[in-house]
């Protein structure tokens, strides 16, 4: 079980985990060990709340494909067991930033010194090309 938060779990049978080669250099062990791990993972299948697998299926990452099919590589440890781990960890974490409500943005209105500030420069820029023309013998 994969706890997402207090009321949301995802069950063992949802994930399916592969074991892989991993790739780079990994010295004698390199082609006999399959210590990579490939998570796949099926949102629209899932016993996810509908919530859930709407933002998900909106959130924008290269590892959702169109068909709802979350794919995660984990290759960074030299053990089958922290690959897992680290699989799982960064399939949570996608979750859990998929479904954060972002604070909406209010624009700010420029201050009355920002403001002075700008029309004292478009007041002295006006002067310098003034300044520019023919002179007057």
């Amino acid at each position: 079980m994969l706890k997402i938060s207090n009321a949301v779990e995802i069950a063992d049978w949802e994930i399916e985990i592969t074991q892989i080669r991993a790739q780079g250099p990994g010295g004698q062990n390199v082609n006999k060990v399959a210590s990579a791990v490939h998570l796949r993972f099926d949102i629209q299948r899932s016993a996810l709340p509908p919530f859930y697998k709407e933002r998900l299926m909106a959130f924008s990452d290269q590892r959702i494909s169109k068909e709802g099919i979350v794919i995660i590589k984990a290759q960074s440890s030299r053990t089958l067991e922290l690959n897992k781990e680290d699989a799982l960890e960064r399939l949570k974490e996608l979750i859990l930033e998929a479904v954060k409500i972002q604070k909406k943005r209010r624009p700010t209105r420029p201050t009355k010194g920002s403001q002075r500030r700008r029309m004292d420069k478009k007041t002295q820029k006006g002067k310098t090309k003034a300044l520019r023309g023919k002179v007057k013998i």
